[in-house]
């Protein structure tokens, strides 16, 4: 765990921990969360790198780009549900302005490739959620599993109220909709971060948190987005990777 913490990095999950899963957990969220974490041994797939195009376009707010993007995502077997997700958890990042831009960018998509004759899988809807009283704690739950350990600090002595938000909307109502992996979660995260100027400490601290994914996964982004001719995503992420590795 790093040894200095700023306010930025706290409110971006900015600890690199290893899991440590309460003893007092219930037998099935531990086997939950266990297995949202567990290692991926294959290369990022098509699919996964799409994922993190997707919401590298939404956040910069270039629709044109990401209607390309969602063109290539879909046509690489993405459902409408897991564009749906991407765009919906960009608001904790981007902000509702370019979530919800974004979204209406999927309406028009979808529109078009139906009138085309295009059949996109609808994909699943999340299962069950935690009533409203006790989403905060489920959202705490997935937050010290991610992060490894309870997140607490000065910022959040400062502004208590900043770290009830993140248990409660990011962690709770959107990490707890189960129809999209906490490992494609952190994909879209790592896009959006990696097309966005200035925030370079939470990139970083973002291809820390061990969810599953190796630092040689993640750099498969690289060239993707150089594929891309996006050369500034590339090189945050590949300069975020180089200086994590360096740690």
């Amino acid at each position: 765990m790093r040894k200095t913490l700023n306010a930025a990095l706290m409110l971006c999950m900015a600890l690199a921990p290893s899991v440590a899963l309460a003893d007092a957990m219930p037998d099935t969220e531990r086997k939950k969360i266990e297995a949202q974490m567990q290692k991926q041994t294959q290369p990022l797939s098509l699919q996964q790198k799409n994922i993190a195009s997707i919401a590298a376009y939404a956040a910069v707010g270039d629709l044109t780009g990401l209607n390309a993007a969602l063109n290539r995502g879909l046509d690489a077997g993405l459902t409408l549900s897991d564009c749906r997700e991407i765009l919906v958890q960009l608001y904790a990042y981007a902000g509702f302005p370019r979530s919800l831009n974004a979204l209406g960018e999927l309406m028009k998509v979808t529109e078009s490739r139906r009138l085309a004759g295009q059949q996109d899988q609808p994909g699943q809807q999340p299962g069950p959620l935690p009533a409203p009283e006790t989403m905060m704690a489920a959202g705490k739950r997935n937050q010290t599993a991610l992060v490894g350990s309870p997140v607490k600090g000065p910022l959040f002595d400062f502004a208590p109220v900043m770290n009830d938000y993140l248990q409660s909307h990011l962690f709770g109502d959107i990490f707890e909709r189960d129809n999209f992996s906490w490992k494609n979660r952190e994909l879209a995260t790592v896009g959006a971060l990696a097309a966005m100027e200035g925030v370079e400490p939470q990139l970083k601290s973002h291809l820390g948190i061990n969810i599953g994914l190796t630092a040689d996964q993640l750099s498969e982004l690289v060239p993707f987005f150089s594929e891309q001719q996006q050369p500034g995503w590339a090189d945050r992420l590949k300069a975020a990777l180089n200086s994590v590795a360096q740690q």
